[in-house]
């Protein structure tokens, strides 16, 4: 006898509310439907999947048991976020994630009232739900304030400041610490989850209670007795952890992929929740897709892939990545010199800093989702007389700049700062676009700041900068291939502050900071065929700027355009500020800085982005003839 196919569940839920109509013992069918309905969907757009694999159940039990969205959810980071998304009036969309117009790869208060904070950025979530927890108790309200956040998040800081300040405040928060990579089995079976339970339940949650009312009345020496008895006491059936000592409620592990444990674990903090809570819940990053169960990464971020075999659709690179020249100069220079060591965030592969921990694994250290100690940390390596490698992303070298300006360029030490993802990044949006680093660093007196045309230029900095010992140095390169240009077999050390002139004109200069030079050279061909002969330069450096150069292109130029792949603020300013401080401005020079719009730049492929910036070879062509009062190409194009 055959058994009849199960009433698929998920085209019931629209909307979390609909969930809650469902039978607890639906939940694991359910769980089946929404992973695979994920895996598919992320099969045709790329993104990140193993993360939101992990937390199906852990989603679906949460949204179940609280009412949310008067019940604010957080997630941390947003990696996970794309079962919460199917689940909350987003699943006719789920296949445009990441896509151009499409859904976001992170949560974002824009998109959904579900979202009730954006995410893309680690550690936030515990500060966040903080807030919200505090709000809550102002404004006199009962909604409840969950945070969701993975273990490898509590590597930095923030979250252990969230975590103290939230137990001094004695907060109703309710923290979930998402572990997905445990060393240790994670709990199974019936006794621990009887444990968690009664963990969680109204008795201890009543003794703890009771406890405190009682010292009210007999002093602070027998409160300290008595805390110090119920949590020894509860310490023998669940174990004492440091986030007791932090003033947390603490229950787990338990099993993030069992709803016997997921649910009446959350029913009964929900229901008996006093103070700060910690729920400990152990889950398999990449659970139920047995390709992303078996790689190294658990499938993090994705290409398209075949849902069948798991096969990454690859993209041909005509050219190496600028990540991978990087690390195999910086690989080069450290064999050169020991005094070379590599300092990553949690990024080992992302930087490419993994290569020289192959080959020097004691001169590289991955110091965690930690980016303020790690640049305090190069400082104090520098301090000593070592030649530090802080490679971080633009993006995530904001969380930094404190230390950056405090630790580092006041004190003039030789940190390096190669910047990885300058520039728009595509489909991360502008959460993790490379903006702004020209602009804060150029502004720190004695900073050099350098940016790579192509990926011969990026060899030629990393030994500029291995060489340079006189105070700080950064070198920015972006996402992605470069063009092809043939490399040497070692880079060159650069004079500092100085550029280079690319190809000779006279009518018209195009000033590029990066890897915009590229799309200078071809919008050079196109007004040379106007009749505009035009001369191109690499700036190489926006600090010390290359005044001889400046001065060249602004006096015998009746146009001047710089260009480059960032904010306002950055090098185009500092040329500015040069040319009015020098006088240059007041011959009639014509001059338009390029940057990056001010606004938030929605997700798109990153040719499309600099295309909407008027950073690609249309646009600086059509601010050229902008900039002559000219409406079309006349002359030899016309």
């Amino acid at each position: 006898m055959t058994s009849m196919p199960e009433t698929p569940l998920l085209d019931q839920v629209d909307f979390p509310s609909d969930l809650r109509k469902l039978d607890d013992r639906d939940m694991p069918q359910l769980a089946r439907e929404l992973r695979d309905e994920m895996i598919d969907a992320v099969s045709r757009t790329g993104g990140h999947l193993g993360a939101g694999l992990g937390v199906v159940e852990l989603t679906i039990a949460i949204h179940k048991v609280f009412n949310t969205p008067d019940d604010r959810l957080i997630f941390d980071v947003g990696h996970q976020c794309y079962p919460h998304k199917i689940l909350t009036g987003r699943r006719d969309r789920i296949r445009t994630l990441r896509q151009e117009g499409g859904l976001s790869g992170f949560t974002r208060r824009a998109e959904s009232e579900y979202d009730p904070f954006g995410a893309a950025h680690s550690s936030t979530s515990i500060s966040a739900g903080l807030g919200m927890a505090v709000a809550t108790d102002l404004a006199k309200t009962n909604r409840k304030v969950i945070a969701v956040i993975g273990d490898g998040a509590m590597s930095a800081g923030m979250a252990y400041e969230a975590l103290n300040n939230a137990g001094a405040l004695d907060a109703r928060l309710i923290v979930i610490l998402n572990d997905n990579d445990m060393s240790i089995a994670p709990p199974t079976g019936a006794m621990s989850a009887y444990l968690a339970r009664l963990a969680s339940g109204r008795s201890y949650m009543g003794f703890r209670e009771f406890g405190k009312k009682l010292t009210a009345y007999l002093g602070k020496r027998v409160d300290r007795a008595i805390t110090r008895a119920v949590e020894h006491a509860r310490g023998y059936v669940t174990g004492g952890t440091m986030f007791e000592e932090l003033g947390f409620y603490h229950i787990g592990p338990i099993d993030g992929h069992s709803f016997d444990h997921l649910l009446p674990v959350l029913r009964n903090v929900r229901d008996n929740q006093q103070g700060p809570v910690l729920i400990h819940v152990v889950t398999q990053k990449g659970k139920g897709y047995a390709p992303a169960e078996a790689a190294a990464d658990k499938y993090h971020g994705v290409n398209k892939f075949d849902v069948i075999t798991g096969a990454q659709a690859k993209v041909k690179p005509n050219a190496p990545s600028y990540t991978s020249v990087f690390a195999e100069s910086l690989a080069q220079e450290a064999a050169f010199d020991e005094k070379i060591v590599g300092i990553t965030a949690a990024m080992p592969n992302g930087t490419g800093l993994d290569k020289l921990a192959d080959l020097f694994p004691s001169r590289c250290f991955d110091v965690g989702i930690a980016e303020q100690h790690a640049v305090t940390f190069a400082a104090g390596l520098a301090a000593e007389g070592f030649k530090p490698f802080a490679a971080l992303y633009s993006t995530f070298l904001q969380r930094a700049y404190d230390q950056v300006v405090h630790d580092v360029a006041i004190q003039g030490l030789p940190v390096r700062f190669p910047i990885d993802r300058a520039g728009f990044v595509g489909a991360d949006g502008p959460t993790h676009a490379g903006s702004f680093d020209t602009t804060f660093l150029a502004t720190l007196p004695g900073f050099v700041v350098m940016a790579a045309a192509d990926e011969a230029e990026l060899k030629h900095m990393v030994r500029t900068a291995a060489a340079y010992d006189a105070g700080p140095i950064s070198f920015r390169y972006p996402r992605g291939e470069g063009i092809g240009i043939e490399m040497p077999e070692r880079g060159q050390i650069l004079e500092i502050g100085k550029g280079r002139i690319v190809k000779q004109g006279s009518k018209v200069a195009l000033l590029s900071f990066g890897t915009r030079l590229a799309d200078s050279l071809l919008a050079a061909e196109d007004l040379d065929a106007a009749g505009l002969s035009t001369t191109v330069a690499d700036a190489r450096f926006a600090k010390p700027l290359d005044h001889d150069l400046i001065r060249q292109l602004a006096s015998h130029h009746e146009v001047l355009i710089t260009i480059e792949e960032g904010s306002i603020g950055g090098f185009g300013s500092h040329v500015m500020q040069f040319l009015a401080m020098e006088g240059l401005l007041d011959n009639g020079l014509k001059i338009r800085t390029l940057a990056m719009p001010d606004i938030w730049v929605e997700q798109a492929k990153p040719e499309a982005m600099n295309a909407r910036a008027g950073l690609d070879r249309a646009g600086i062509v059509s601010t050229v003839f902008k900039a002559l009062g000219r409406s079309r190409i006349v002359g030899a194009a016309g």
